[in-house]
């Protein structure tokens, strides 16, 4: 890799399905020309998040005409989304990816990023040593406050919902809310149902992030371990289900079945902001922001699998400010030097040397995992 100036931080445009988030804003461009890094930006990239190519011309990039480019003559590679299909054919070996990737639930793209030797940098799985996921962080607040608004948006009749306004009014029953999940997702979820007046049911097998939630909300928010059960009967009551539930890197588990749709209330609404991990409900499946929900048994799905990418002058800001102090430590100490002298950058790294490095990865379609080394 090439050090100080003649490094390459290249920034494509995003192609993932209404994808409008940038990776890099100029101001972490100013601070990479600073010291001493170059940055080329694909023209166009920062269009949907508001940002003209004069601003990165600005703060110091070069305005590159395609993504072959960016991608050919860049070091280190930063994205937001997972490399789309067509992006394919532009990852060689020696490349750095730092991108979403969410391997665990596609192989396909897994098995891209072995046989082309890029070392791909997951945002989801750098971890701190408190557990704490500072990149995925700020993107979870916003998925979970947007999971409650989309879902309030389907239940609407014109939309094939149930017609329910989860607020209610004064002599109408309020609309039933029902969390899988006391995470960030989850917390956030909780947080827009509880201020837009619904009943809320958060399930979890946490006792400490009931008392979180207890204290949070003042006693609101009805809480329950999550078992098939306590499952069943709240969705039962549920007008909207938000599945908010994580393991870093790894596939999510299957929380709700297909026979439990059968106890939902018909023209209810799911949505499943775990999707990019598999979903915690079996019938979900990945949709976009241009066709977002569909029916299963008079269930309507919402599968959405970049929700943040629909508000990008917030989503990007809180993904820049997270992902940069990474990048600089990169650009600075190179691959090696930093991912060890950072062990929450260490544990991003799903993909070195054409192996897996992370070990939910590789659990996850029962191959062989091999810890990070460098010869």
């Amino acid at each position: 890799m090439r050090r100080g100036f003649e490094l390459i931080v290249g920034v494509p445009r995003e192609i993932k399905n209404n994808e409008y988030r940038v990776s890099m804003v100029p101001s972490g461009v100013r601070v990479l020309r600073e010291g001493g890094y170059r940055v080329i930006v694909e023209r166009g990239a920062g269009r949907g998040s508001g940002i003209s190519d004069e601003e990165y011309v600005e703060a110091g990039a070069e305005i590159v005409e395609n993504p072959e480019e960016v991608f050919r003559r860049a070091d280190l590679i930063i994205k937001v989304k997972e490399p789309q299909k067509e992006e394919y054919r532009y990852l060689r070996e020696g490349l750095i990816l730092f991108s979403f990737l969410h391997l665990a639930s596609s192989w396909s793209l897994t098995e891209v990023l072995l046989k082309s030797g890029v070392t791909a940098i997951a945002y989801e799985t750098v971890q701190r040593d408190d557990g704490l996921l500072p990149i995925l962080k700020p993107m979870s607040e916003i998925a979970g406050r947007l999971s409650v608004q989309a879902g309030a948006h389907y239940l609407l009749k014109p939309y094939g919902g149930r017609g329910v306004l989860l607020g209610g009014v004064p002599g109408v029953r309020r609309g039933s809310v029902a969390v899988i999940g006391a995470g960030t997702v989850g917390v956030n979820a909780t947080r827009m149902a509880v201020g837009l007046g619904a009943e809320v049911t958060v399930l979890d097998l946490n006792l400490e992030r009931f008392r979180y939630l207890d204290d949070l909300f003042g006693g609101r928010v009805r809480t329950l371990m999550s078992n098939s059960y306590n499952i069943e009967t709240t969705l039962r009551e549920a007008d909207l289900l938000v599945g908010a539930v994580h393991l870093p890197g790894a596939r999510t588990p299957r929380i709700v079945t297909r026979d439990m749709l059968s106890i939902m209330k018909k023209g209810s609404v799911i949505v499943d902001v775990s999707v990019d991990q598999g979903g915690c409900v079996e019938t979900i499946r990945p949709t976009t922001h241009a066709e977002p929900v569909y029916e299963v048994d008079g269930i309507i799905h919402y599968g959405v699998s970049n929700i943040p990418g629909a508000v990008p002058e917030t989503s990007t800001y809180a993904l820049t400010n997270a992902t940069l102090p990474y990048v600089l430590t990169l650009v600075r100490k190179g691959l090696k030097d930093a991912v060890t002298d950072d062990p929450s950058l260490r544990r991003g790294v799903n993909i070195h040397n054409g192996r897996i490095t992370h070990r939910a990865v590789a659990e996850a379609f029962e191959k062989e995992y091999t810890p990070l080394v460098f010869t």
